[in-house]
């Protein structure tokens, strides 16, 4: 007689079809900044049992599948074959040479008792050349950069890195990040970035306006079979010409934007005022932030980029058509300011105007004093995670399920569709996603 635990692991064998996660995941991370090395030292210290992985939902989360008696709440590992952290091995791409513990020890998000335990592990992490052009960021001036004659050169040179590491690592699967700077902001032109062939051709043609180094990441990695992340608001996977190239290679992509901290709280908190009907004036967002990608944003072209990714989430939630009583011609205002003295340590500062009965005014102020890396780790680890579970389980293309994590969810513009920022909707694509890779029903709706 088997038991409950038994029962219940035999019974999910039984119907999923996903491929099992054996072997080593190697995860290559563009960047090897506070993000990426407080992601690698977190995985490591955990896999030691001297750490716990907080906040990521693939460690944490439980899904409810069945009904009734049937009804039971599962980890995402006893549903589906999630990869397991004692089987990931890191890699990665930056313009500064410093290994993983320098640059951990540099970026001074965690304390050096969290990291000199995986010192080794660390060191041996150490950065290939990167794929850079510093008109993208003008205030990163590394020297640890690839020398590309053009853009088609850019992209081989970093398919071959992949299939070194791969092959050097024994890795049986690849997944590539992006927890690089923002990007100058890279307008959409459809003569380019709306055909895969006419994209291929201005990377030949070395059209830099046009093609952005993380578009030859974002490539270089679907060409070689590794779902691709993209975790800043970049134009990079977010156009039909990456979309096309994703069909064609059958791989997963996700993004944009990393969702941390005054994102998170306003698409967790933009609902409320919908779901309690009541009106909004204004929401005036500010930050401060002092690390590097703090530096970065101080530049105003590569600001944009930012700010347009921050602004589509409210217009999602909130909308005039639905209820303009409530939601017509309320004034949304984002800021990011660069503030060296708080390093990684974010504030945000939110100012809420909203009217209620009979249209009297009221506020809401909040003001979250959050740690950047450390809200991005585990959402870098549940990319990751994910990501390789949805090609392990023949999922490619845009990845909507994945839109929980993100900030400005990708979505097909080109036909109208509009993204979904609402964070409890998103919540439940995510579970949905599960159980159907699970063999199980995806019995939650979305209004």
């Amino acid at each position: 007689m088997l038991d409950e635990k038994q029962l219940t692991k035999t019974t999910i064998m039984k119907q999923t079809n996903v491929k099992s996660a054996e072997g080593k995941l190697g995860i290559m991370v563009v960047g090897c900044g506070a993000v990426a090395t407080t992601f690698m030292t977190g995985v490591l210290m955990a896999r030691k049992g001297l750490a716990k992985p907080v906040g990521a939902m693939t460690q944490y989360d439980k899904v409810r599948i069945g009904r009734g008696e049937q009804k039971q709440y599962l980890h995402y590992k006893d549903i589906v074959p999630i990869a397991n952290l004692d089987d990931i091995v890191f890699g990665c791409w930056d313009v500064y040479p410093q290994n993983a513990f320098q640059a951990a020890m540099y970026a001074e998000v965690l304390k050096e008792k969290d990291i000199l335990p995986v010192r080794d592990e660390l060191e041996q992490i150490v950065p290939m050349k990167a794929a850079f052009d510093r008109n993208y960021a003008k205030r990163l001036d590394g020297d640890n950069v690839k020398q590309c004659a053009t853009r088609w050169d850019m992209v081989e040179q970093l398919r071959e890195d992949i299939r070194s590491f791969k092959a050097e690592k024994g890795c049986s699967r690849i997944v590539v990040l992006w927890a690089a700077s923002t990007e100058i902001y890279v307008p959409i032109n459809e003569d380019v970035h709306y055909d895969l062939a006419k994209l291929e051709a201005a990377m030949k043609a070395d059209d830099r306006e046009h093609i952005a180094p993380s578009m030859c990441y974002a490539y270089a990695a679907l060409k070689e079979g590794a779902p691709f992340i993209m975790g800043a608001p970049n134009t990079t996977v977010d156009i039909p010409a990456m979309w096309q190239l994703a069909e064609q290679t059958k791989m997963p992509i996700a993004g944009k934007d990393f969702k941390t901290g005054q994102t998170l709280v306003k698409s967790g908190f933009a609902p409320i005022i919908g779901t309690r009907c009541l009106g909004l004036d204004g929401w005036f967002s500010t930050n401060i932030l002092g690390n590097r990608d703090g530096l970065v944003l101080d530049v105003p072209e590569n600001f944009r980029t930012k700010e347009v990714s921050k602004l589509s989430t409210l217009e999602t939630i909130l909308k005039a058509d639905k209820q303009p009583d409530l939601y017509t011609d309320y004034y949304h205002k984002v800021r990011i300011n660069y503030y060296p003295p708080r390093n990684d340590n974010k504030e945000s500062w939110d100012n809420i105007d909203i009217f209620g009965w009979m249209g009297y005014p009221m506020q809401i102020k909040i003001n979250f004093l959050c740690r950047d890396s450390i809200l991005a780790a585990p959402v870098c680890l549940d990319l990751c995670l994910l990501s390789d579970l949805a090609s392990r389980a023949g999922r490619f293309g845009t990845q909507t399920w994945l839109s929980f994590f993100l900030k400005s969810p990708m979505h097909d513009y080109t036909r109208g569709e509009e993204a979904v920022n609402n964070l409890y909707e998103q919540h439940t694509m995510l579970k949905n996603a599960i159980r159907e890779m699970g063999g199980y029903e995806a019995d939650e709706e979305m209004d």
